[in-house]
């Protein structure tokens, strides 16, 4: 009697990957829901998987025990790919436990060992998300990984104030790559590839770019242009694709990044802070380093996670996930510690402070509306709800800045005058007004979305020759920045951010390799307004990333999820001593953008 069929198949509509088909007796396809975790335990009639070398050396595994019906070409294609999978275990092992050494990677400035590694890594496994902690040099990683001939023409993605930094590492570590800049997001003509004659016919790039660098808004006006040229695609602060498919808000910025990963023999990834808020966001990150290694969304659910609030995804065991991207070669993550290249320890000073009622008190009235607009959960329209909880983030995290204006500038001139040059971040424009007033005596430099890419690094020169004592920075604005760590050790949050994963790049433009004295971090705090509920709300998305990050720290994971929004709108209204009205239904009630 037969135990059922396995057989491959490349056609199926409905995912985008190569699917296995098993039709199998019911006792054992029970045992192969326990055996993979992506099977939903409640799915009923045929099994579909997808096909990744990790499914396939598993399958491989099961068919032994419970023996199914497969042909010839399928089995062969299994077993290749099983051994493949086997293959690379052995080869990531050897990388990251030292038993592999680098050779290569020829640099100006030679690279650390620890980052040959990554390099080695990212070229073996073609899909590495390094995410070294801030200031180990990720971007000399990068920058290894393309003096492999294999590598070239290469594509840098990166943030739009940081493609002049990359030509500067470019031609600081692998001066003889020749580099461009794209200049708009439309194409235009970058060179046609000459070859060399002889029998080899390798295509050698006198004229076309071997690094040509973008920011991630131009993706899309390139992204079928350049896609049949270039052969590695490095993202450099690679969070910015976190929100893709996985979350039904796929962008045109998203999908050009995908269709350029899915071209690409090598991806590289670049941040140390991958997972900005929930840890579903991973998903979205590795389809454009290691297209379908985890699957399709719903396997990576299945397995991995549960969403919540709409289309937030939460990882339920963040350890285990982290250990698993590991042990896949998916992720690298060394801390300064594993490295040897500790910093001293940053301070980080919860301060808290007034806040002037006044500017409270003026949307107080539109503000208490909104909150029970929301809290009743009156759904005529989603896109209603979406809004008002958009309108009150923006308005209440914009009305407690100003609040707190007054204060945080004291605090900044109390620290200048006892001789700090200080980094204040901050997010709405009308603070900076605020702080601009405020800050006048000291002349501060400003680096916000206001400024183009030129005033951005004069403000950045003026700052580190003292020229400027304050540097007020949006808390988005400067990710990747390198070159303040030698300006300065005190980072001031005049404003907060939802993500601590933002919080963390702001101070790691300080807290990084250049870096000779102990930094300070204050997060100035109010006791009214919103800081209460974003402080509280930082906890839960620590407890996402740091597991997945760094699984040997212990971390407390909170399992309730905390809807922002609603909390918000429930705790000002408890702040004005009203009652919280109940919702209408007990559906989720997440609003608003992460």
């Amino acid at each position: 009697m037969s135990n059922g069929t396995l057989r491959h198949d490349a056609t199926q509509v409905d995912y985008d990957l190569p699917v296995w088909l098993i039709d199998c007796l019911p006792h054992i396809k029970l045992r192969l829901k326990r055996v993979f975790g992506k099977v939903a335990r409640w799915s009923h009639g045929q099994i579909v998987l997808s096909d990744t070398i990790e499914r396939c050396r598993d399958l491989a595994w099961f068919i032994q025990r419970y023996p199914l019906e497969i042909n010839g070409i399928d089995l062969a294609h299994l077993t290749a790919r099983a051994k493949l999978h086997e293959q690379r275990e052995r080869d990531v092992a050897a990388i990251v436990t030292g038993n592999y050494k680098a050779e290569g990677f020829e640099l100006v400035v030679p690279a650390r060992n620890y980052q040959k590694q990554a390099a080695a890594l990212a070229l073996e496994t073609r899909g590495l998300l390094v995410a070294d902690a801030v200031g180990l040099g990720k971007t000399c990683v990068a920058i290894a990984m393309l003096t492999d001939p294999r590598t070239r023409p290469a594509l840098v993605v990166t943030l739009t104030h940081l493609p002049k930094q990359w030509e500067r590492e470019l031609q600081k570590f692998a001066p003889n790559l020749r580099v461009h800049i794209l200049e708009k997001g439309t194409p235009y003509d970058l060179g046609a590839p000459k070859r060399r004659r002889g029998k080899r016919q390798q295509p050698l790039f006198n004229e076309f770019p071997d690094v040509i660098i973008s920011n991630y808004h131009k993706l899309s006006g390139w992204a079928d242009s350049l896609s049949p040229l270039v052969k590695t695609v490095v993202f450099d602060e690679c969070a910015e694709l976190r929100r893709g498919e996985a979350a039904r808000q796929t962008s045109a910025k998203y999908r050009a990044a995908k269709h350029l990963a899915d071209h690409a023999d090598f991806r590289c990834g670049l941040s140390a802070t991958p997972i900005f808020n929930y840890g579903g966001e991973m998903f979205a990150v590795l389809e454009c380093i290691r297209p379908g290694v985890l699957g399709t969304y719903s396997e990576f659910l299945t397995e991995w996670g549960q969403v919540y609030g709409g289309d937030n995804a939460m990882v339920t065991d963040p350890e285990a996930f982290g250990a698993y991207l590991r042990a896949e070669g998916l992720m690298l993550r060394r801390t300064r510690a594993e490295v040897g290249r500790e910093l001293p320890e940053m301070t980080v000073v919860p301060h808290y402070i007034d806040a002037d009622p006044k500017a409270l008190e003026e949307v107080a009235g539109t503000c208490a509306e909104l909150c029970r607009f929301i809290l009743r959960g009156q759904q005529t329209e989603k896109g209603e709800l979406m809004h008002a909880g958009g309108e009150l983030d923006y308005r209440l995290r914009q009305a407690t800045g100003i609040a707190k204006a007054a204060y945080v500038a004291k605090f900044v001139e109390l620290l200048v005058d006892s001789g700090e040059k200080v980094v204040l971040y901050g997010w709405h424009h009308e603070v900076y007004n605020l702080w601009r007033d405020l800050l006048a005596g000291l002349g501060p430099a400003f680096f916000t979305g206001r400024e183009s890419t030129t005033q951005k690094e004069r403000a950045k020169q003026e700052f580190i020759s003292g020229e400027a004592r304050v540097l007020i920075m949006s808390l988005r604005a400067g990710a990747g920045l390198d070159g303040l760590q030698g300006a300065a050790h005190t980072v001031v949050f005049g404003e907060l951010d939802w993500s601590p994963g933002v919080h963390d790049q702001c101070a790691g433009r300080v807290h990084r390799d250049g870096q000779h004295d102990p930094v300070t971090a204050y997060y100035l705090i109010a006791e009214t307004g919103s800081d209460p509920v974003i402080a509280d709300v930082l906890g839960l998305k620590r407890s996402q990333s740091d597991p997945v990050l760094d699984p040997d720290r212990l971390v407390e994971l909170q399992t309730s999820d905390p809807n922002r929004i609603t909390r918000m709108a429930e705790a000002f209204l408890r702040q004005r001593g009203e009652p919280v009205p109940q919702p209408a239904s007990d559906e989720p009630n997440e609003r608003g953008a992460a």
